[in-house]
């Protein structure tokens, strides 16, 4: 942001870092050197003034004891790179190392100052810090002489490394790597793409896979000029903030860091514009959340002076969309927050029927209660031939969710996901049933959340077919439109969780925004499906073909809980919502922990026992008081789950309910079911249970011969409820089971 003087100063993201480590008192020295700087760089008192032997570094004055390092990006363009000490700025300039990224075309910055007896200060080279040019395949030999061990890249050359986006100053430190400890110490300090490519590398990917998965993604799109400063501070791969009010709340620590500094990756899909329908995919933890509120955020400062609510930011579960609601507000302010229509997906299909006035009365029952339903109809007509989930899945998932109005739609509706064939008398059979069972639950003054949906779509649908025959009558006649003719809902639609909603919940969205550039944005993951939506999006009318992208750093969880969550999805197929396949190619974390402990014992009462000591072990309270909300316990079912909870409570530990709103309360150590585990993260994490028969439940198992694709969806989804609850944990992890292992634990834990 410019100053009166028409000076810009930007904040580097790692500068952010090192004042957010600085006292209070320093923190408001802090701001008030950048809001001096960008009023008069000038002034007597900051002492603004180049450093010797670099013509674009600067230093100015912050307080009595630090000082800013500035470097000089062009005109009356700053960038703040460091506030330290002023002895540490002035002494031995030559360990500061900036360029422009050939491959992002990004500003890179690198202290290489050594901190003590610091693993990165033993690998630096004795004297002067040189530069790339000297850091060829001899300091690996070099290595190899002084240390012993062969380094950890001596089989990969520089120019390898460069055309990967490696940064330039850091090969000669590169080629002294020879332990773990070592590369995990220098990608503290190296720029993010140069970490993320070394332990790609590290992990044995190949050039093709480390290109295509990490470098290719952050690519500028346009060719790089290295000496563009200006240019290169307005790509999304150099993370800076300017705004005057981001860096108040950054000081003040009321702003999370995702609020201020999105990942060149991220950046680009929030700021694209779009001539259709986008999706971005990607595992747990990659931001994809951060990428919708960030988007909502995007599109809203662009809309035109208004009270309505032009935008919708939807979901599909209730908790989720509370809590995208509170991280907008935080995110965008009330201002722009005003602007977008923040609900749930199917309080947005309960509102619609409202205001179209139909069935008030109706009372809304859970899917479970309609499978009775069916069970109880079936045995009173004496109907044998089909089972009551089989045909409350039919009606639910392709005559509601397709929104089929009649039996010949019905006839050539295709079937997604279904499994068992139908034959056109089958469907007729069928359809009579489903006749039947819409009536019994009319008559009972009930309905269901996919009837309601069903029915939200079809109006919307309705309300559209108007609205296009208006505009086509406007077009033949030449008059512009009356106040009368209908408008759509929407001019943009965010969907967070895409892979949650139905085929129902689609065409009611379609339906409510008008086909056009930057339409429709969805963000969500297939191998974190939990509920039986399968769909094809093309078929639904959201064309995504050639807008799709996918995001592969996790943020939340260390690459050894990665590894094992990962290990949990092997051999199973997952698709892309739009009838292709997907996997999670190129799912990484830089962060570094523990190996997950997997253990099993005898009996379900020894587990239980296993489960509280575990608690207890990470510091859980004990001697009833209460614990810090970092602990979770996870069960397959809420039988599990509450004799959990009784065992913690014998033995002293506060155990907290995680119900359908979440966490009853924010402390104690949490308890619930897989289910309930959607959306929420904790430090760390039992997952109990884990045992044959329970994950995957046993009653699939009666599909497995007379429907197996029933039986693979089934525990396909069982395995994406046990992914789930594996990636909830940021630091440590702990699969508990008793009796024999689940068959999705890795082979090593079966007798």
């Amino acid at each position: 942001m410019s100053g009166q003087g028409g000076v810009t100063l930007r904040i580097l993201e790692r500068a952010d870092k090192e004042i957010l480590a600085l006292s209070r008192t320093e923190k408001g020295a802090v701001y008030e050197f950048q809001d001096k700087f960008r009023r008069n760089p000038q002034s007597p008192g900051l002492h603004f003034k180049q450093l010797k032997g670099d013509s674009r570094l600067w230093s100015a004055r912050v307080g009595n004891d630090f000082r800013a390092l500035l470097l000089h990006v062009g005109a009356q363009d700053y960038l703040l790179l460091s506030v330290r000490n002023r002895k540490d700025v002035y002494d031995n300039l030559d360990r500061y190392r900036y360029q422009i990224n050939r491959v992002t075309g990004g500003i890179e910055v690198v202290d290489l100052s050594p901190v003590g007896d610091s693993i990165v200060g033993r690998l630096l080279p004795p004297g002067p810090v040189g530069n790339a040019g000297q850091a060829t395949e001899q300091a690996t030999e070099q290595a190899t002489e002084k240390h012993g061990p062969r380094p950890l890249f001596a089989d990969i050359g520089d120019q390898v490394l460069l055309d990967l986006g490696v940064s330039e100053p850091l090969i000669p430190l590169i080629r002294r790597i020879v332990t773990e400890d070592e590369l995990l110490a220098l990608a503290d300090i190296a720029p993010q793409l140069t970490a993320d490519v070394l332990l790609a590398l590290h992990d044995g990917k190949t050039f093709e896979q480390v290109l295509e998965e990490v470098t290719d993604p952050v690519r500028a799109g346009e060719p790089v000029n290295p000496d563009d400063f200006a240019a290169a501070v307005e790509r999304p791969a150099t993370q800076v903030t300017s705004d005057d009010e981001a860096l108040r709340a950054i000081l003040a620590e009321s702003f999370a860091r995702w609020q201020v500094f999105l990942h060149p990756t991220q950046r680009k899909l929030v700021e694209r514009r779009y001539n259709g329908p986008a999706r971005v995919g990607g595992g747990p933890g990659t931001g994809k959340t951060i990428v919708a509120l960030h988007r909502a955020r995007h599109l809203a400062e662009r809309l035109p002076p208004g009270d309505d609510k032009p935008i919708l930011l939807t979901t599909f579960n209730r908790n989720l969309a509370a809590d995208l609601r509170t991280r907008l507000l935080a995110l965008a302010g009330p201002e722009l927050v005003a602007r977008v229509d923040i609900i749930n997906i199917d309080k947005l299909a309960s509102r619609i029927v409202a205001e179209a006035g139909l069935d008030s009365r109706r009372r809304i029952v859970d899917d479970t209660v309609a499978v009775d339903q069916w069970r109880t109809m079936l045995f009173e007509l004496g109907e044998t031939r089909w089972e009551p989930e089989f045909l409350a899945a039919e009606w639910s998932q392709v005559i509601l969710g397709q929104v089929l109005s009649s039996r010949t739609d019905y006839f050539k509706a295709r079937r997604p996901g279904r499994g068992r064939a139908l034959t056109r008398q089958d469907r007729d059979a069928v359809w009579r049933l489903a006749e039947r069972f819409e009536k019994r639950l009319e008559d009972n003054g009930v309905w269901t959340w996919r009837q309601l949906a069903g029915r939200a779509a079809r109006l919307e649908l309705d309300r559209e077919a108007q609205i296009q025959r208006a505009l086509g009558q406007r077009e033949v006649s030449g008059e512009s439109s009356s106040g009368s003719t209908p408008r759509y809902r929407y001019r943009h639609i965010v969907v967070d969780e895409a892979q949650d909603l139905s085929a129902a919940h689609w065409k009611m969205l379609r339906a409510m925004v008008p086909a056009m550039a930057d339409d429709m944005f969805l963000v969500g993951d297939t191998h974190q499906r939990i509920y039986d939506n399968y769909v094809t999006l093309g078929s639904l009318g959201v064309n995504i073909r050639g807008r799709s992208a996918k995001l592969t750093l996790s943020y939340r969880t260390t690459r050894q809980i990665l590894a094992t969550a990962l290990e949990l999805l092997s051999g199973e197929t997952y698709d892309d919502l739009d009838g292709g396949a997907e996997n999670l190619a190129g799912y990484r974390s830089l962060l570094h922990g523990g190996r997950p402990t997997l253990h099993g014992v005898g009996s379900w009462a020894e587990e239980q026992q296993l489960i509280s000591r575990q608690v207890r072990a990470w510091g859980a309270a004990v001697d009833g008081s209460m614990a810090d909300g970092s602990i979770a316990v996870c069960l397959p079912t809420r039988q599990l789950a509450g004799e959990v909870i009784q065992r913690l409570a014998e033995d002293g530990v506060t155990a907290v309910e995680i119900g359908p709103d979440g966490p009853k309360q924010h402390d104690g150590v949490h308890v619930g079911t897989m289910h309930r585990f959607k959306g929420l993260e904790y430090r760390r994490v039992i997952i109990g249970g884990v045992s044959a028969g329970l994950v995957p439940h046993s009653g699939i198992e009666r599909h497995q011969d007379t429907d197996p694709k029933r039986y693979l969806r089934e525990r396909m989804r069982d395995r994406s409820l046990l992914f789930v609850a594996a990636t909830r944990a940021r630091d440590e992890l702990a699969i508990f089971w008793h009796g024999t292992p689940s068959p999705f634990l890795p082979a090593a834990t079966h007798p």
